[in-house]
C-alpha cells in the first residue's frame, strides 16, 4: 500500500485542513514549515505557529532548521502531540534561501546529517525524516540520500526537481535511482495534481508512497479519486473550517483553491470580491446550497 502524504505551502496546511483532508483518504499529514529556532524559543512562535487536537494524528512536524541543538529542542517540545519531525530541506522559496533554510541545506549533507543524528541523540523513539530536492548530477543525489540514511533518518521525501526548476517534469529517474541506493521509505513528491498522476508517479519511481502540496489544496479529495473538488468537500470545509474558528482570509483562500475550476471567469470575480464570512456563505448557499451546518462531533 503506497502512504498518501499531504504537505501544503507555507501558512496553508492548518489544522482545519488537516481534518479536511484525512476525511478524503489521506494517510498522514505535516504541518507547514516552522522555524526551529523561534519554535524551541519563543512560546508566543509556538502558539503561533502549532495548533493540534487528539484527533489530528497521524501527524509529522515540519522544522526548518540550520543549527542541530535548535531542530532536537524544538522536536522535544512537540514530540508528545505528533508521530514525527521533519527537517525541510525542500522549500525553494527566495526568503528561505537567503536565510540558510530550505533547498539550498541539500548542496551541506554534512550539515544535515548532524541534525538528523543530534535529534535521534535527544529523541531516540521520534521518527525524524528529511524532506529534499534533487541535485543538478544524480550521483550527488544518491549520495545525498544515503547520507540521510546513515544519520538515523526513518525516511525520506523527494521532490523530484532542483532548486531552480519550477513546473516541469520531475525527474522520476532520479527517485528511483534513490529508491535504488537506499533501504528506508522513499516518498515522491512532484507533479501529482490529479488522481491520474499518481499511478504512474508511483510506477516511475518505484516509490512507497505520494506526498502532494499544490494539488490537494485545489483539489482536497484527489487521494479518493476526485478529479475536481466535489461540492460535498466545500461543505466539509465550511463546517469544519467554521467550527475551529478559521479566520475569513484562510477560510476565503481554501475555497478559491477549491473552487478554481469549478467558478467560471466572471464568477471568480465576484467570489474573489467577497469580503466577509457571511457575504462568502450567502454566495455559497445561492449557488450551490452549500450551508454552515455544525460539526457532527467536536474535534478534541
Amino acid at each position: 500500500k503506497q502512504w498518501y502524504q499531504r504537505r501544503v505551502r507555507v501558512r496553508y496546511s492548518s489544522l482545519p485542513f488537516r481534518h479536511l483532508v484525512k476525511l478524503y483518504n489521506c494517510d498522514l499529514t505535516f504541518t507547514h514549515m516552522m522555524l526551529s529556532d523561534c519554535f524551541s524559543k519563543a512560546q508566543h512562535a509556538r502558539d503561533a505557529d502549532f495548533q493540534h487536537c487528539k484527533s489530528d494524528r497521524p501527524l509529522i512536524a515540519q522544522f526548518a532548521a540550520t543549527n542541530p541543538e535548535d531542530f532536537a529542542a524544538a522536536a522535544k517540545l512537540i514530540s508528545p502531540y505528533v508521530d514525527g519531525v521533519d527537517l525541510n530541506c525542500g522549500c525553494p522559496q527566495r526568503w528561505a534561501i537567503k536565510e540558510g533554510i530550505g533547498a539550498c541545506m541539500c548542496t551541506n549533507p554534512e550539515l544535515i546529517s548532524r541534525i538528523v543524528t543530534r535529534c535521534k541523540e535527544v529523541n531516540p523513539e521520534l521518527t525524524v525524516s528529511v524532506k529534499i530536492r534533487i541535485l543538478e548530477s544524480v550521483e550527488e543525489t544518491i549520495r545525498l540520500a544515503q547520507a540521510i540514511e546513515a544519520a538515523g533518518a526513518a525516511f525520506i521525501s523527494v521532490h523530484g526537481r532542483t532548486i531552480k526548476e519550477r513546473n516541469v517534469t520531475p525527474h522520476f529517474d532520479y527517485v528511483r535511482a534513490i529508491k535504488n541506493n537506499v533501504s528506508i521509505p522513499v516518498i515522491h513528491n512532484g507533479g501529482v495534481y490529479n488522481p491520474e498522476d499518481i499511478i504512474p508517479a508511483v510506477e516511475a519511481t518505484g516509490a512507497d508512497g505520494v506526498m502532494c502540496a499544490q494539488g490537494l489544496l485545489n483539489n482536497p479529495a484527489l487521494f479518493a479519486g476526485h478529479t475536481e473538488t466535489p461540492l460535498q468537500c466545500a461543505q466539509d470545509w465550511v463546517n469544519i473550517a467554521l467550527s475551529y474558528g478559521t479566520t475569513f482570509v484562510t477560510f476565503k483562500h481554501h475555497l478559491v483553491f477549491m473552487l478554481e475550476n469549478v467558478l467560471p471567469k466572471h464568477e471568480k470575480k465576484i467570489f474573489n470580491n467577497l469580503s466577509t464570512i457571511p457575504a462568502v456563505l450567502e454566495y455559497l448557499d445561492n449557488n450551490f446550497g452549500i450551508t454552515y451546518q455544525g460539526m457532527l462531533t467536536t474535534p478534541t
